[in-house]
């Protein structure tokens, strides 16, 4: 009688083992496997609609798989594998938080399409004030602007003996894994028009926005205070943006929670954060580090207490990327230490608040 496929390999398996001993196991594994695929694709010929169905469930699957995208299949090899989930209260709902731990290089950037720029593509949707805008609506002449202007020098020997009040409302820290506390309590003021901040910051805001004129640099100011269903309507539009482009849903909030900040998580919430551009360059992009006013904010803002948020570099800190125009008041004295020191606000506050 003629012997199965089965009866072949339980003599082969008994060859081996009597044979090499010390490969009973491995051969009992590799022999199993081999007849287990035997099976299998025997039972799939069997009838054609069978292998029409896993046809067609194999290709699904390939399409579907997020490795296959022509810009973002090699995703993994550009981000840390380090991902915690924290649930985060905001509000009367929860947002899944993924913080992970994303360091950038040259090739990622240059995989990134365009529209990758934070608010590009959103700036229409935002009322925008330059300082005669503000003056005129204000009825506040620049003369009486000037008398306001205060200097602060730090000496660099006392910068390593301050240490800073944790109840500093100036300094609180906000972002993906710090939310807004529910007890966190300010007053907003009015810039000009609708546009609004926290009241306590403008003053500065007018006088830096002074001296930059007097440099000849016109800034434009875009979007400061947003409330929770303003920033939940920018984050949900660029979870969209991101799934139109061929993302998955968990890829798609990966990577917008690293171009807008999660609900309940803006520092625009509280009205400490501002996007800033020019009159000459009105997109919310990193071509606008490049610019004239880009250049004069990076260097000159922490003289009114304003510190670029997102530096370049820091993105493993901040969890967000570099935004050469979103700036952040956290005082005079604080800004300067983290002028002179190259620090994020994360670095800042691990040292110096206490």
């Amino acid at each position: 009688m003629k012997k199965t496929f089965e009866e072949k390999l339980k003599v082969k398996y008994h060859k081996i083992v009597e044979k090499r001993p010390y490969l009973k196991t491995s051969a009992f594994v590799v022999l199993g496997i081999i007849l287990h695929l035997h099976n299998f694709w025997f039972t799939l010929i069997g009838g054609w609609k069978r292998y029409a169905i896993t046809f067609f469930l194999l290709i699904n699957i390939l399409i579907g798989s997020s490795f296959t995208h022509p810009v973002f299949g090699n995703y993994n090899s550009f981000i840390s594998p380090q991902t915690t989930n924290e649930i985060v209260p905001v509000g009367e709902s929860t947002i899944t938080l993924m913080s992970d731990e994303v360091y950038y290089d040259d090739i990622l950037e240059d995989m990134k399409p365009s529209t990758w720029d934070a608010g590009e593509s959103d700036i229409d949707e935002y009322d925008s004030y330059s300082l005669e805008d503000i003056l005129a609506e204000r009825e506040i002449s620049e003369n009486e602007l000037g008398e306001n202007s205060l200097e602060l020098h730090l000496d660099k020997t006392d910068i390593g003996e301050i240490l800073f009040s944790a109840d500093d409302w100036r300094l609180i820290l906000i972002n993906k894994w710090h939310p807004i506390p529910d007890d966190y309590e300010y007053v907003l003021g009015t810039i000009t028009g609708s546009m609004q901040s926290d009241a306590r910051i403008i003053d500065d805001l007018l006088l830096m926005m002074q001296k930059a004129q007097d440099d000849g640099i016109n800034l434009v100011i875009i979007s400061p205070y947003r409330d929770l269903d303003h920033q939940e309507l920018l984050f949900t539009n660029k979870i969209n943006s991101f799934i139109r482009s061929g993302m998955s849903y968990l890829e798609a909030y990966r990577f917008a929670s690293q171009t807008i900040t999660v609900p309940g998580t803006s520092e625009h919430q509280v009205g400490l954060a501002l996007d800033i551009t020019s009159r000459e360059y009105r997109f919310l992009n990193t071509g606008f580090a490049e610019t004239e006013a880009g250049r004069w904010l990076a260097d000159n803002s922490y003289e009114f207490g304003f510190i670029l948020r997102y530096p370049l570099g820091k993105e493993s800190i901040t969890g967000i990327e570099f935004e050469p125009w979103h700036f952040r008041y956290v005082g005079r004295e604080a800004a300067q230490i983290i002028k002179e020191e190259g620090l994020a606000l994360e670095e800042f506050v691990e040292r110096y608040v206490r």
